[in-house]
């Protein structure tokens, strides 16, 4: 006589299973509701606080003319040199304030300093959200070592799927090739447990973030 073999018995418990439906054991389960307490604070104030947490430094602006003044005063007091910036009307915006851009590097690698726009703000993550379909592109993102971007309160949504629900809006259901959800400067502790920054992008990462509503 053959003996059954383990496999065979789990084999056949699978096809019992698929022939014999039951009932789903709870059926008034709740699957559509979020798992995370919303915040009582307000989107601003909750995002600079988990953006603070992952060593972000975030600076609120009033509006665009304290923006560009806090901005200037940031590059002169860091002694930045050579800041890159490609989006035409972020580059106009900073030039009416006499801050000075380089447009386009000839060699990205060497990049210092990065500003650029973003998608969103995700309150609840501390998180920004950058796209391929900002004219900064990937480059900017990456490459320099301080990433500097320029943010305004109507960009603030509470979580990650509120992002990708305006996202969707915004691109009219046509996605960016790359989404990238940056949360803090570039880290790593792989080697030995030893905490690296900068070891796969920007070393710093600013926020400014303007008044806009």
């Amino acid at each position: 006589m053959n003996e059954t073999t383990t496999r065979e018995k789990i084999f056949k418990s699978i096809r019992n299973a698929l022939i014999e439906k039951v009932q789903v054991p709870f059926p008034n389960m709740e699957v559509e509701s979020s798992v995370f307490v919303p915040s009582k604070d307000s989107l601003d104030v909750s995002f600079a606080q988990e953006f603070t947490k992952v060593s972000g430094k975030f600076i609120y602006c009033e509006d665009e003319s304290e923006m560009a003044e806090k901005l200037k005063f940031l590059i002169e007091q860091n002694k930045l040199e050579e800041v890159y910036c490609i989006e035409d009307r972020l580059k106009s915006l900073l030039s009416e304030h006499g801050i000075l851009l380089n447009a386009t590097p000839n060699d990205f690698t060497k990049v210092k300093v990065g500003i650029t726009h973003c998608e969103f703000l995700i309150s609840r993550l501390g998180s920004i959200m950058v796209s391929s379909r900002q004219l900064s592109g990937r480059r900017l993102n990456v490459y320099p070592e301080i990433h500097i971007v320029i943010a305004y309160t109507s960009q603030l949504v509470p979580d990650l799927k509120d992002a990708f629900v305006q996202l969707k809006a915004k691109y009219q259901n046509v996605l960016p090739s790359m989404v990238t959800v940056i949360t803090g400067p570039s880290r790593t502790a792989d080697i030995e447990k030893t905490l690296v920054m900068g070891a796969h992008g920007p070393k710093e990462l600013y926020v400014l973030l303007v008044e806009n509503n």
